[in-house]
């Protein structure tokens, strides 16, 4: 087996923190595989010093509508295939899915809905949280490994949210999302930063109208998780706050991988 940095971070931008100097800052911390969320670029505003980076391999999957959502994967070693959606048109339209079967596992970077603009983004929220949970499900029974990182929109516990009270009717906290989150628990995938620091109280993303982050007043809604199988072999998790230029900030695991 060999050792494996992932990392993880939601951008809100990525042409923002390549001009901050925020992207060069985190291609310096030489992981091998970095997931991106909320890119917000598209084919036309894809520029070579976005798209190529360090002699990382980088793969994109845009939104429909122009300036929002998207990801991406940077990879030192090209992966086997790369897969943009489920095959369900109304959420690969968004640009929130990409996948890669590394042959020795495969690895899902999701940046999943937000639903506190209506009723109707709640419910395509949990929409698509099922339809996500259906894919990973199949795909579990190739019998590989799996590591699903992203934006998941919702903290989970208590003690994932500085200010849990008052969010108990905030989208991101309801009890419906909650639910959702100990259903996938449930179904066998861990919590890779709450499996290794149950009780520590950190977060990765801040409300920067008011300038939370100042305040650590933050939730914990970004994760990496690994299917129960996969345990023995997370050496560490890791949440990178004190890197800026995003309202979120980085999260990563080590992991061992078959060679």
């Amino acid at each position: 087996m060999k050792p494996l940095r992932l990392i993880s971070w939601n951008v809100n931008g990525i042409r923002a923190v390549q001009r901050k100097g925020s992207l060069k800052e985190l291609f310096d911390l030489n992981a091998d595989i970095y997931c991106l969320q909320e890119t917000k670029i598209n084919a036309e505003t894809l520029t070579e010093e976005i798209s190529t980076i360090n002699g990382y391999n980088s793969y994109f999957s845009y939104a429909d509508k122009k300036g929002y959502s998207g990801v991406a994967i940077y990879s030192r070693n090209a992966p086997n295939s790369i897969k943009k959606g489920f095959g369900i048109d109304i959420f690969d339209n968004e640009g929130r899915i990409i996948m890669a079967d590394y042959g020795a596992f495969h690895l899902l970077n999701i940046y999943y809905p937000n639903g506190k603009a209506s009723a109707e983004r709640l419910q395509y929220k949990m929409d698509f949280y099922e339809a996500f949970l259906e894919y990973v499900e199949t795909l579990k029974k190739e019998g590989k490994p799996i590591i699903i990182c992203g934006d998941v929109n919702t903290a989970h516990q208590e003690i994932d949210i500085a200010r849990p009270k008052e969010n108990a009717k905030v989208s991101g906290f309801l009890p419906i999302e909650r639910s959702w989150m100990d259903k996938f628990v449930k179904h066998g995938y861990i919590d890779t930063f709450r499996y290794l620091y149950p009780d520590e109280e950190i977060y990765t993303w801040w409300d920067q109208v008011t300038r939370a982050r100042e305040r650590n007043v933050g939730w914990r809604i970004d994760y990496f998780y690994i299917n129960e199988e996969y345990k023995d072999r997370l050496v560490d998790a890791l949440i990178m706050n004190e890197l800026m230029g995003s309202d979120h900030c980085p999260i990563g695991i080590d992991i061992l991988v078959d060679a």
